[in-house]
């Protein structure tokens, strides 16, 4: 990777950006210092506003100007060595592990998005083949009973327990 010519790097854009903001500003600046005009503070602070924001660009000519060496680089668009000692072993495992728990979570049929149940609201309950919702009721704080339906065939069986 070769720096253009002239000393400004690949971004050299930026860095005029940069140089114009900065002039800009101090002109501004000392124009609502020195100057005589009854608008001076509003010069002042645009000036330095228009200041601040030149680092912004001095930023951006900065970090298009970093060089990484292609070795270094690895780890960021996945041409890391799977072998490579604990980091190898440490990427194997987490890879496992993540995976691991998506696909149980597919196996139990929570889709994705939706997370567990919150508390007001039941999980479905597995009886008899099929999934029926159960919901709970409560007539005092502490009366609360549940209320679960199973469907077996063409026929409909309520059940309530108290808790």
């Amino acid at each position: 990777m070769e720096a253009a010519p002239g000393g400004l790097g690949r971004c050299s854009c930026a860095f005029w950006l940069a140089v114009a903001f900065d002039v800009l500003g101090l002109v501004i600046l000392l124009l609502g210092v020195f100057g005589n005009v009854f608008f001076y503070d509003f010069l002042i602070y645009a000036g330095a506003i228009i200041i601040f924001l030149s680092l912004i660009w001095w930023v951006f000519w900065y970090t298009g100007n970093i060089e990484v060496p292609p070795g270094e680089l690895e780890d960021d668009v996945g041409l890391l060595k799977k072998g490579r000692g604990l980091a190898g072993v440490v990427r194997r495992f987490s890879t496992r592990l993540s995976s691991g728990i998506r696909n149980s979570l597919r196996r139990n049929g929570v889709a994705r998005g939706q997370g567990a149940a919150t508390p007001g609201q039941a999980k479905p309950k597995r009886e008899g083949g099929r999934q029926v919702p159960v919901a709970l009721e409560m007539t005092s704080p502490d009366n609360v009973s549940t209320v679960s339906a199973t469907v077996t065939g063409e026929t409909l069986r309520t059940e309530t327990q108290a808790i």
